[in-house]
């Protein structure tokens, strides 16, 4: 049996522990089933947005007018040749992590499915390695809900749906979160005509100012239904029946897209003694170890956070503390940044007004819309606007919450400002490009100010 120092499962957030840690002279076995890069490069973030990015040059056409510009908002898309490109470029950039580990003498690769069969051996292709620690990082897959004939029929997930080389001229979205609204507005800005069903709301992790103006601007783009619950599915051949109690709604696709569940099954982690919770995400403690010794997980099999920022970061602070810096200090995330590439976009670092309430946190608003900025009326901004909240005390910047063009990116003063603990008072210090979009923070920020003093008096 060969034995290494370090065993990593998933070469997504996982690989920030296979390359830095073989460079210290430890030996590491890699075991992927899959393409290398995880989910993000080869099934996720990177080419949904290499997508995303031609729906949003498919909308700024159809908004051309708007600017005196007369273009004819009828266009033509090579979809197949579209998503040929994206996966091209995806496979490339894959394909290129394996000479990278095939020329380092400390780093063994195993293309195959792991299956524990003792506290730390892995079985992986007929055989059996061992490591001193073992670091799991298998990611998530989507979780398909039990509705009545769906089993069988061609839907999608966010897999096939970012490489299915035909565009439908319809399609049925179930789910109301961050991948049901990309993928489904991926699709209908390209001329799709697509509806969405969700139980509840769009968007509902969001802070609620921001998920009440996504739905309202959302749906003057698309139908969308909420409060609804399929309870049957049918296909004929050429198109999706979705029963619901009141409506059965029709189109040539459909898209289930009701959330996500880890990939720890094929595990077989009960050989180990890592314990698992009711959806089988893994328990960690906030050092990332596992309830087995020598044994750590991170990522979205733990189910902290779903994104690939929050797991490079996971491993950034393994390779610290296990090998960089040897220590015992627990992982702080401080305010986890996310963002949902749609139109209208959005931004957010910080708990929600309503989590702040609950807290009993007391806070002020800051609050300005897109349209009441000089970029805003460059860009004759219709909606959107940036939500900030603030310590009442102190002043200290809390959460950011923006919804509007460039919302990602202006997102990030943000999470600077908060992690280096910056007050009102600092961003009104600071000197605005005018009349650039981030004039809307300097202004958000001012009526924080104005709010303050008024609390004060």
């Amino acid at each position: 049996m060969k034995h290494y120092d370090q065993i990593v499962i998933g070469t997504g957030g996982g690989t920030k522990l296979v390359s830095p840690v073989a460079a210290m002279g430890k030996k590491v076995a890699v075991i992927e089933r899959e393409r290398l890069g995880g989910t993000c490069l080869n099934r996720g973030c990177i080419p949904s947005k290499m997508l995303i990015h031609v729906s949003d040059l498919a909308e700024n056409l159809r908004e051309a007018n708007r600017f005196e510009l007369k273009v004819n908002p009828e266009f033509e898309i090579d979809f197949s040749a579209l998503i040929d490109r994206v996966q091209k470029t995806i496979k490339k950039d894959s394909d290129s992590i394996q000479p990278a580990y095939d020329r380092n003498p400390n780093i063994d690769l195993y293309h195959g499915e792991a299956h524990f069969v003792g506290k730390k051996i892995i079985e992986v292709n007929g055989e059996q390695i061992s490591a001193d620690r073992i670091l799991i990082a298998t990611g998530a897959e989507a979780s398909v809900p039990h509705i009545e004939g769906l089993e069988g029929t061609p839907y999608m997930t966010y897999r096939t749906a970012l490489t299915s080389e035909k565009l439908p001229k319809s399609c049925i979205v179930l789910g109301g979160g961050f991948i049901a609204v990309e993928l489904g507005y991926f699709y209908g800005a390209l001329g799709c005509d697509v509806t969405f069903l969700v139980r509840s709301k769009l968007l509902r992790p969001e802070d609620d100012d921001i998920s009440e103006e996504f739905t309202r601007v959302f749906s003057e783009r698309f139908p969308v239904v909420c409060g609804v619950v399929p309870n049957k599915v049918e296909y004929d051949g050429t198109q999706f029946h979705v029963h619901t109690d009141d409506k059965t709604y029709t189109a040539e696709a459909l898209l289930v897209a009701t959330g996500i569940a880890p990939e720890t099954k094929p595990l077989n982690l009960e050989k180990t003694g890592v314990k698992v919770d009711e959806r089988g995400f893994i328990q960690v403690d906030n050092r990332l170890r596992t309830s087995c010794e020598g044994i750590w997980a991170l990522g979205d099999c733990v189910g902290n956070y779903f994104f690939r920022h929050s797991a490079n970061y996971e491993g950034e602070y393994l390779f610290r503390t296990l090998y960089q810096e040897p220590s015992d200090e627990p992982i702080e995330y401080y305010y986890m940044p996310h963002a949902v590439f749609t139109r209208p976009q959005i931004g957010s670092v910080g708990p929600a007004e309503r989590e702040l309430k609950k807290a009993g946190v007391e806070y002020v608003v800051g609050k300005v819309a897109y349209k009441n900025s000089a970029m805003g009326m460059a860009l004759m901004a219709e909606h959107g606007f940036v939500k900030l909240l603030f310590d009442k005390n102190s002043g200290a910047l809390l959460a950011a919450h923006i919804i509007g063009e460039e919302a990602s990116d202006m997102v990030h003063m943000l999470i600077a400002y908060i992690h280096m603990g910056g007050t009102i008072m600092d961003m009104l210090a600071t000197v605005y490009i005018h009349p650039a979009l981030p004039e809307l923070v300097r202004n958000a920020a001012r009526d924080a100010y104005k709010n303050w003093h008024k609390d004060a008096s």
